[in-house]
């Protein structure tokens, strides 16, 4: 019996070794999404954003500087950043140096963040205090609000929707006023999807889930946290309804530091644009 118990303990302990050395090797994703039928113009109108989910700075091995060197040679427009800061107070002065460094790729249309269900555990005083870090640091955040930015006379709408899992998403006040566009949104939990019968949109990128964190031999601690989990969509490029929708593994943990079947992500997404809607099919490349 003592064996037995050796063995599993051993057997356990490897496995978290080997789940805490994962979360060191992040891996970075490129999605390529552009509509068919473009013309050679509009094979060159394209918005590549760099996509952060889920940091979790209280949990998380990948350094500022590891993450600016894995990206520095990408050709990054836009940023793009879908909730779960932190949880704790203590952690919102380790968020400086990693806006720090996002700055030095100095997207061409900015930053944009919105928040998640974690980031809302901060006390008024505090959550205000992450809120002003990331104006102070040119992150514009959203929360059940839309900007809009032109490329090359095509519009695109940033529609940043509040965090669906704690009751703060409001689809009618973040799609008010909204023109013609490109609808890019930009939420946490990505069950928000199921929702959004009438609210059109182009893309949404989200988060929220860490691809199960644990995910062998599969994720049923997952299964309180909404339907798409139960629809095993959990994690990269989904659609819902003829919608594309995309769930980030996120880059950092929560709980416990590890990871199993499933890695730190980083995310590139290569959206091609159009001069005005067109109903022709998506062509997908993820890689």
């Amino acid at each position: 019996m003592f064996y037995i118990i050796f063995i599993l303990l051993t057997m356990l302990g490897l496995l978290m070794i080997r789940g805490h050395k994962n979360t060191k090797q992040a891996v970075i994703n490129h999605i390529d999404i552009h509509q068919a039928g473009r013309s050679e113009a509009e094979k060159n109108l394209q918005l590549n954003i760099l996509h952060l989910s889920d940091l979790h700075l209280e949990n998380i091995s990948i350094s500022p500087r590891q993450l600016y060197e894995s990206v520095k040679d990408k050709n990054v427009d836009l940023i793009a950043i879908t909730g779960d800061f932190m949880d704790r107070k203590r952690s919102i002065p380790k968020l400086i140096p990693y806006l720090e460094y996002l700055n030095k790729l100095q997207p061409v249309y900015g930053s944009y963040a919105v928040f998640g269900n974690h980031d809302y555990v901060l006390k008024d005083s505090y959550f205000t205090q992450l809120q002003e870090l990331l104006h102070d640091h040119g992150v514009k955040t959203l929360q059940n609000e839309h900007d809009r930015i032109e490329i090359d006379g095509q519009a695109v709408n940033i529609i940043g929707i509040d965090d669906y899992g704690t009751g703060r998403s409001n689809l009618l006040k973040s799609y008010a006023g909204l023109e013609g566009g490109y609808n890019l949104v930009f939420t946490h939990d990505p069950n928000i999807v199921l929702d959004m019968d009438g609210y059109r949109f182009d893309y949404l990128l989200s988060g929220h889930f860490h691809g199960g964190q644990i995910h062998w031999p599969k994720p049923y601690h997952l299964i309180k946290m909404g339907k798409l989990v139960r629809m095993n969509m959990v994690k990269g490029l989904q659609k819902h309804m003829d919608q594309l929708f995309y769930i980030s593994e996120g880059l950092g943990q929560t709980g416990v530091n590890i990871r199993v079947g499933s890695r730190p992500e980083i995310t590139i997404h290569r959206i091609g644009l159009t001069q005005e809607q067109k109903d022709e099919s998506v062509e997908i490349k993820a890689g």
